[in-house]
Formats: structure tokens, sequence, C-alpha cells
């Protein structure tokens, strides 16, 4: 006979997973449907990897002044999201005063967020699409070892074509490429050391067969299968975000499976080599047949060569959207200026206060449970 749990046992939270290793692999189609099931809750992602390189300014996060700082400008990112969380505000002070205890990490304080967000909505299962985070995977187990990952694989010449005309990546294929084989190395390092946490998907296993691939991603989270989430046109978040952004135009309606080939309309000879010669071995791996010799030059000329292709495309990309699509284009410039203007900030702070170490650190006063803010 089982031991009945105590009334005034601790909920638990819900079980943490992560979707990896790198954007544009269909992990919005995957996130959309499995969002059918009221078990599991993943929102628009937060992408913290755009905020990590802000964070060593601000210093030692054992200091609560530090750390405070770092809660409240992580919600603020939070809420210059494109995509808002409905139905929830965080309040920092709150935050801070639940976690202060706990090992610190601007990923503490993003997956707290997303925690409260998921059990709100009485979710079992809370997953983060932000898949950059793959290159924390680490930390991340160390902060939540029952951690779960999904990573779902794409091949990369497709991934790299869809990429070449995403704002959030490069505009060249060479520099894309090395972006995919980098974050796969991540992923390849999770799996040899947490396989049993590893649940790896091809996105062209989804298109042939959807239920198949849900059926398994279910099963590894622990939650059903429904039906429901074969009809894609019935999510309201979906029909919103199609609307928002071009990235995003074909989430409400079912993948077709004819556009795994697109690429060939997309890339050029001599781009499809390069592809091929820096993830052949991935390819073979996971059944992607090459079509050239995969011996392309890769030298530094060309990434230089590169790295000018790029910077130019970008402008013209951002030029294009602002012409093109407006909204997205104002959200997207909005996130992209909070975080200039949180890192101009903490540069400054840095450089007020260099040279200034200390080894005490400031400890803010614990606040009563019962602490309300009145006007």
């Amino acid at each position: 006979m089982n031991a009945a749990i105590p009334s005034d046992a601790p909920a638990r939270r819900p079980r943490p997973v992560l979707m990896i290793p790198l954007r544009r692999c269909g992990s919005h189609a995957l996130r959309l449907r499995l969002n059918f099931n009221p078990a599991f809750y993943s929102p628009y992602p937060l992408h913290i990897v755009d905020f990590m390189p802000i964070v060593p300014l601000y210093g030692d996060l054992g200091d609560d002044r530090a750390y405070f700082r770092l809660v409240c400008d992580v919600i603020g990112l939070q809420a210059a999201s494109m995509v808002k969380w409905p139905g929830i505000v965080f309040d920092p002070v709150e935050i801070f005063e639940v976690i202060r205890h706990e090992p610190r990490s601007v990923h503490r304080i993003v997956w707290e967020l997303l925690l409260r967000a998921s059990e709100a909505r009485g979710a079992s299962v809370a997953m983060d699409k932000s898949l950059d985070s793959v290159h924390y995977g680490d930390e991340l187990m160390r902060l939540f070892p029952e951690m779960r990952f999904l990573n779902v694989v794409r091949d990369p010449r497709a991934q790299i074509a869809s990429m070449n005309k995403a704002i959030i990546h490069d505009f060249d294929t060479l520099l894309n490429a090395q972006t995919w084989v980098a974050a796969h190395r991540a992923a390849d390092a999770l799996v040899a050391r947490y396989p049993e946490r590893v649940l790896t998907v091809r996105y062209e296993d989804f298109l042939h067969d959807q239920e198949a691939t849900l059926r398994r991603i279910c099963m590894f989270f622990g939650i059903e299968f429904l039906p429901q989430m074969l009809d894609v046109s019935r999510s309201q978040e979906a029909r919103q975000i199609s609307q928002m952004s071009s990235l995003w135009s074909s989430n409400c309606f079912a993948p077709i499976a004819a556009n795994i080939d697109k690429y060939k309309h997309q890339l050029s000879a001599d781009e499809i080599a390069v592809i091929e010669t820096l993830t052949a071995g991935y390819m073979r791996r996971y059944g992607y047949e090459l079509t050239t010799d995969a011996q392309a030059p890769v030298d530094t000329a060309a990434l230089d060569a590169a790295r000018r292709h790029s910077d130019a495309g970008r402008t013209d990309a951002w030029q294009t959207l602002e012409h093109a699509n407006f909204r997205d284009f104002a959200l997207r410039r909005h996130r992209a200026e909070y975080l200039a203007t949180v890192r101009a900030r903490m540069e400054q702070f840095a450089a007020a206060h260099a040279g200034q170490a200390s080894t005490e650190r400031y400890t803010l006063d614990e606040l009563d449970p019962a602490f309300e803010v009145t006007d």
C-alpha cells in the first residue's frame, strides 16, 4: 500500500524540458501542437542567449543588489518579448525573494518565470523553446537535475536555407553552417552525458507522420497524446503568430512534405557543397543523403567574405522588414533596443565601479511573506 502524501507536502513543480539545438528546425510546429494538451505548456521563448553577453557586467551575483538588478532586467526582457505570455505579470520583488537562497544564475531566473507561468495554467510539463540554450545544458542540469531535452534534427541544407532568410540568424550560408555544427556539437555533449534525458526526433519524420512523432514526444514527456494536436488550424496562438511575422506564416497550416527539398531552389550548388562539407558526419548519422563530394574549401578568405556578405544582408533585411511588415519590425527593434539599453547601463555601472572590488557582499533585508506594494 502506498503511503499517503501529507496534506502540507509541497506541490511538485512542472517537469522542465528544453528543446534543442537550433532555431528554424520546425520547433514552433511541434510547440504549438503539444500546447493542445493542458498538462503541457510552452509559451513563446525568451531566447535568453541574446542576454548572455550582458550577464558578466552584473558582477558577483552573490551580492543581493547585483542579483536583484538581474531579476528586474530579465523580467523586463520577458515584457519586451514579441509575443506576450497571456494572463501573467511578474513582480521582481516576489521572484527575488523566492529564489534568493537557491543557486544563483540567470537561467534560474528564466526558469522561475517559465515554471510559474506553467503552474498558473495547471501544467505538469514546462518546455522552453529557447533552443540556443543548448550551450548551457550542463548548468541547466545542475540547476534542474530532472531536466529533459527534446533534440529536433532537420536536414542542415533545408534548415540553413531557412536560417539564411531569418533576421535572427546570419545572412550567409557558411556562417550559418558553422552555427549549425556548433549547436549540434553541444547537443552531442548532452546526449553523451545524459543519454536517458534526451529524445532525438527528425523533423522530416514529423512531416511524414505527425502522429507517430508526437506520440513519441508525449511518451517521453509523460503526457497524453491528444488527437487535437493533429489539427493546428484550431490553435489560436498559431493563427496569431502566423500574422505577426513571415518567419511564422506557415504555422497555422499542416506541414507540406513536398517542401523538404525546397532548399534545392534556394541554395546554389556551391552553398550546398559548403553545408555538406561542414555537416557530412551529421548528415550520414541522421540519414540525409549527400549530393556533393563534401570537399568545398573553407578558409580564412572565405570566412572574411562571408562576414561582409552577412553584414550587408542584415542591413538590407531590416530595411525590407520595415516596409514589408512594420509590426514585426517594430517589435523586434523594441526588443533589440531594450537589450542595447540594458547593456549600456550595465557597462556604465561596471566602468564606474572598476577597481572597487570588495570581498563583502551586500544583503537585502528579507521581506515578510505578506509584503504588499500599495500606493
